[in-house]
């Protein structure tokens, strides 16, 4: 091999390595990321109802918005619900249970429906279907009681739920109205803690009914 071959091989390496070199340079100073004057970690919330303020689902006062709650509107809701159940006096059961004069009875007892252990081991606790619990129970049913058979995925919008609730007292609800107290719901929430049940409030006892 002459001296001028081994030059030219020499300096085609050389240049070589110099090209990987400069390279390597101009990447890590394109893609270099620098580290945080503060250590910390991202979290992403999701904000509901806008404007930067969480929505906050008040318990109502039910003493109160009940008596002037829109029944048409509730019966409208309540078509979302048909293909399950009806509200007819002496009704046979469906997929679910009749539910007339559900408001005020006791949770899992109506006559010949096979209702989840859920369901069941609730109404041991609760004693009758009161605005508060069905308020809440509509909201989302399998997150209030978890095992239940009801399905539906639930009420979102509080005046939906009330409008609901009203129309379930017309079809023969025994409870009676609590006394109304307007002051009662009118503060706002404070924001609930992940995974806690809100509290409900107190309702009237249940009238016996007459002999």
């Amino acid at each position: 091999m002459s001296n001028l071959t081994f030059n030219k091989i020499a300096g085609a390496g050389l240049a070589t390595a110099l090209a990987i070199v400069g390279l390597r340079e101009v990447t890590t100073g394109l893609f270099s990321a620098e580290a945080p004057a503060k250590p910390g970690y991202l979290i992403e919330a999701t904000i509901e109802g806008g404007e930067g303020a969480a929505a906050v689902d008040v318990i109502p006062d039910f003493g109160t918005v009940i008596p002037v709650a829109d029944l048409k509107a509730g019966e409208a809701v309540f078509a979302k619900c048909q293909s399950c159940h009806n509200v007819a006096n002496g009704g046979a059961n469906g997929t679910g249970p009749n539910l007339w004069g559900v408001v005020g009875q006791k949770p899992g007892s109506h006559a010949g429906f096979a209702y989840s252990a859920a369901m069941t081991d609730f109404g041991t606790k609760q004693a009758v279907w009161d605005d508060a619990h069905m308020y809440e129970f509509l909201k989302a049913p399998q997150k209030y009681i978890s095992g239940t058979k009801m399905s539906f995925v639930g009420l979102k919008k509080s005046e939906d739920r009330v409008n609901m609730i009203a129309y379930l007292r017309a079809q023969g609800g025994t409870l009676p109205l609590p006394i109304a107290n307007p002051a009662a719901a009118a503060p706002a929430a404070a924001a609930p803690v992940a995974g806690a049940v809100p509290a409900a409030p107190a309702e009237t006892p249940a009238a016996k009914p007459a002999a």
